[in-house]
């Protein structure tokens, strides 16, 4: 019995230590993203930054999103959104969200707090000085901890094209089950060069600013990091692209397609 159990931690820890050397990413990771609307001005500018947290004692990543119009297109419409995630560095569930938008005067100031354990989710929302607790589905994620969830645990040598991930995302105030479709490799040309990548149809809610739910495509490197590398959107009005151009802190190395 007492090797039985020294066996079970000995495979527990093995488990635990290739988990972490396989992860897609670790604090002081931070991407920088130029978008452009309707491919031929810039629009704006967007960061991704994780860095190490304490939340309730709980050793945390912090992810903090932001997102903000440049140029000439922010005077007729002007953007400023800031997105807040801290989840559980093994698991990848979410203990806090924070969404705080301005886009064109549309706004939304929401505290999301997750009760993984009893699967609640506890919404502060500021803008109008209201509380609620809604009912979540097991294991839930939000919007920013998602990305990071499936980057970690995505098998892309099992994806066949054709093959759809689904994971349950809370979204604002409602269970959301979100739906990603793998459409299959692709080499694509970057500022960096050439690099082989993956790409998925990220299924989305159509309405105010999306045309329709198929309306996302997004390609992210075929490497251990699954960097992020674009993004192109068809919206109610025009269409958005973002570019990865610039990046630093990735866990592993990042492969660039040399060209004979």
């Amino acid at each position: 019995m007492k090797k039985l159990l020294l066996l079970c931690i000995a495979i527990v820890c093995m488990q635990t230590a290739f988990s972490q050397e396989e992860s897609a990413f670790e604090s002081g990771e931070w991407f920088k993203f130029k978008m452009s609307y309707s491919n031929w001005f810039k629009a704006g500018n967007a960061t991704l930054t994780v860095k190490d947290a304490k939340l309730a004692d709980k050793d945390v990543y912090h992810v903090v999103g932001k997102g903000w119009t440049t140029g000439m297109i922010k005077w007729f419409f002007k953007v400023k959104d800031r997105y807040e995630s801290y989840f559980d560095k093994q698991t990848i569930r979410p203990y806090k969200f924070i969404r705080n938008i301005d886009e064109g005067g549309h706004t939304k100031n929401l505290e999301i707090d997750f009760d993984q354990v009893k699967n609640k989710a506890h919404i502060n929302d500021k803008k109008r000085n209201t509380l609620k607790v809604i009912d979540t589905k097991p294991n839930i994620q939000d919007m920013v901890s998602t990305f990071y969830y499936l980057r970690n645990n995505l098998d892309i040598n099992a994806l066949k094209k054709g093959d759809e991930v689904k994971v349950d995302m809370f979204f604002d105030e409602e269970n959301y089950g979100f739906k990603l479709k793998y459409l299959g490799e692709e080499i694509i040309n970057t500022d960096f060069g050439d690099i082989e990548s993956l790409k998925f149809r990220p299924y989305v809610m159509a309405g105010r600013v999306f045309k329709e739910e198929e309306s996302l495509t997004l390609w992210v490197s075929k490497d251990k990091n699954k960097v992020p590398l674009r993004i192109k959107a068809d919206l109610a009005v025009g269409s958005l692209r973002a570019d990865l151009e610039a990046f630093k802190g990735l866990r592993h190395p990042f492969r660039i397609v040399v060209n004979n």
